[in-house]
Formats: structure tokens, sequence, C-alpha cells
């Protein structure tokens, strides 16, 4: 399996409670590479397109207006299987559905609130990469340990 690409963000109740460390600290133990992180305020017109596919449905409302409270911090993971990995990594999106040891098992309890959020395909990785970030702010770079982590 080759490379790829995933985004995650740590929303606003994972920064708010000072999660953002420990979280990458989780993916770049496993071995995946920071491509690209910034943190920022989203506005409601960005909660919006990250949404979109929730548009029309009665929760639509909620998920913007949250997003849009206060910042979270994007991050672009790179590596083999990055965006099935991410995935298993938080767990299930209901909280107390999650698995001690994924993150949404450590850190949370509510789905409102529900720590993070990570791309659930290849094809919904780039959509909101290229949201998120302008092609210039993902940087490549070859990590000296890549060795050491695969064949």
């Amino acid at each position: 399996m080759a490379s790829e690409q995933t985004y995650i963000m740590i929303k606003p109740d994972g920064v708010q409670r000072g999660l953002v460390a420990p979280i990458l600290g989780r993916f770049e133990a496993r071995g995946f590479q920071i491509v690209g992180m910034k943190m920022l305020t989203p506005s409601k017109e960005l909660a919006s397109q990250h949404y979109g596919e929730h548009e029309g449905k009665p929760f639509f409302g909620g998920l913007v207006d949250f997003l849009s409270s206060g910042p979270v911090v994007g991050v672009v993971l790179q590596g083999k299987g990055v965006v099935a990995a991410a995935r298993k990594m938080l767990g299930a999106t209901k909280p107390l559905e999650s698995a001690p040891g994924t993150i949404r098992g450590d850190y949370a309890i509510d789905m409102g609130r529900n720590v993070m959020h990570a791309s659930d395909a290849v094809d919904s990785a780039t959509r909101e990469i290229s949201l998120w970030f302008k092609k210039e702010e993902v940087v490549q770079w070859k990590s000296c340990s890549a060795g050491s982590l695969m064949e």
C-alpha cells in the first residue's frame, strides 16, 4: 500500500481542553508524518462547507455553530494506510461506544463533543485537505526515521 494523506482536526473542545499535543503525539508515535498544520477559528462558511454532506439534516446548524465557536487545529497526516488507521485511532463517533485506548475512548463522553474529526476515505481526505489548506501549505519532507518504520 502506497503512502496516502488524510485530514484530521482537533475540534474546539479538544483545543480548549489542552489535548492538541497528546493527540498529535499519538499519530507521530505511530509513525505518521505531519505535512501540514494550522490553528484557526473557522468561519461559519468554512464549517458549512466542511459538513456539507449533512446540510438539510436537523443537526447541521449545531455542527456548524460548534465548529465555528473557537479555535481548531487542522492537520494533514501522511503515511501508509493513514486514512483507515486514523479512523481506528479515533474510535467510534459516539465516544461511549469507543474502546479504551482510542482517542475518543480516552478523552470524550458525548457525541456533540467528541474531540476530533478524521476523513473517512481517501476521496474525502483529498476534498477536506483542499478545503482547509492551500497547496503550498502542505510540505513534503522525508523523515530520517522512515527506514525504521517500514521495509
